[in-house]
């Protein structure tokens, strides 16, 4: 899995999240007829909130985000991007783990989106994400919390990065 890290995101990580999101809904975006170079990346740009965002780091160097936005009946997981060299690693699955870990201890529900047909979807699926909703560009999927265990040997969010503490 490689030696890999949460650091909480600034304003300054906004370009490295825009180009990186570009990079890895290319494909997808492109399959559904909705790719646009300026507008993918304005779409992060307009969007990204620091206070809710992590940064992915394998060995210091930038590698990936995710976002994690409080909304009032649920998180929704947001800006979930890795590295394409990286996917497949474990990484992305014990990020995910350890976000989900802490929902569970608060008894948060999680949505998010994920384009149709995007690979992304099985791993949300291996996690505990079901399908609540789709339309022709989107799906949309729910988690609900589980019963902590304390016995569970996950990494946890970083004390002091946790966007929402």
């Amino acid at each position: 899995m490689g030696d890999w890290e949460l650091r909480p995101a600034s304003a300054a990580d906004v370009d490295a999240v825009a180009e990186l999101r570009a990079v890895v809904l290319r494909s997808d975006l492109e399959r559904l007829g909705r790719y646009d170079d300026q507008r993918v990346r304005r779409r992060l740009r307009d969007g990204f909130a620091p206070a809710h965002t992590w940064i992915i780091e394998v060995g210091g160097a930038f590698a990936g985000s995710v976002a994690l936005r409080p909304a009032e009946d649920a998180h929704w997981l947001e800006h979930f991007y890795l590295a394409p060299h990286l996917q497949g690693s474990g990484i992305g699955g014990a990020v995910l783990r350890g976000l989900l870990e802490r929902c569970d201890r608060e008894g948060v529900v999680v949505r998010l989106n994920v384009l149709r047909g995007s690979q992304a979807r099985r791993l949300y699926e291996r996690h505990g994400f079901t399908i609540e909703a789709e339309d022709p560009v989107d799906v949309f999927m729910v988690r609900r919390p589980a019963p902590f265990a304390a016995h569970r040997n996950v990494p946890p969010v970083p004390s002091g990065g946790a966007p929402d503490e």
